[in-house]
């Protein structure tokens, strides 16, 4: 089996169309960025998935450390974080600020609701997602993967309230933030 990443929609079908052509293995994996603030997977990518049965294993699920619930409106990144690394070149797409701290602030209100952490609301939604069949974690220490891994053993499932109001909330978000 054959994986690829970060591949545009295009892309990929081509990719797939030629491996049809030609007889040769096809891409069943495609590894790409999705969190609740990179959700640019659902507009191509996702429906591209689902029609060829391709499955996603997502990478940074915890948007770059801030889904992790360290970040908040009016307060400085703690010291730890990982945004504040100088190891750290790239700090990947930079959401709006007002949008970052909407979809936290929801995170944290189903987190208390269901007795979870930020980041296990937020990798426990992406699990459920459609095509989303692993996710890579990037815990920097054991405390990070013990919560990282809460995230799993129970459902946050689409066909939930909670999951509906989140998912619902956070999309008119972003297409409040991005069209105004």
């Amino acid at each position: 089996y054959i994986g690829c990443s970060n591949f545009s929609g295009w892309h990929l079908m081509k990719s797939l169309a030629h491996s049809e052509k030609h007889g040769l293995a096809r891409y069943v994996a495609h590894q790409a960025y999705y969190s609740l603030i990179g959700r640019d997977y659902e507009w191509e990518l996702m429906p591209l998935a689902l029609d060829q049965g391709v499955s996603c294993v997502v990478w940074s699920p915890l948007g770059w450390d801030r889904l992790t619930g360290k970040t908040r409106r009016g307060t400085p990144l703690p010291a730890d974080s990982r945004l504040n690394s100088k190891l750290v070149v790239d700090n990947g797409p930079q959401p709006d600020q007002e949008y970052l701290y909407t979809v936290v602030d929801a995170l944290e209100a189903v987190a208390k609701e269901v007795g979870k952490t930020v980041p296990q609301v937020a990798i426990n939604w992406l699990v459920q997602r459609p095509t989303v069949a692993n996710i890579i974690l990037g815990a920097r220490n054991e405390k990070q993967l013990r919560d990282n891994l809460g995230s799993v053993g129970w459902n946050l499932t689409p066909a939930t309230e909670i999951a509906k109001r989140l998912t619902d909330l956070l999309a008119a978000g972003l297409a409040e933030t991005l069209y105004g």
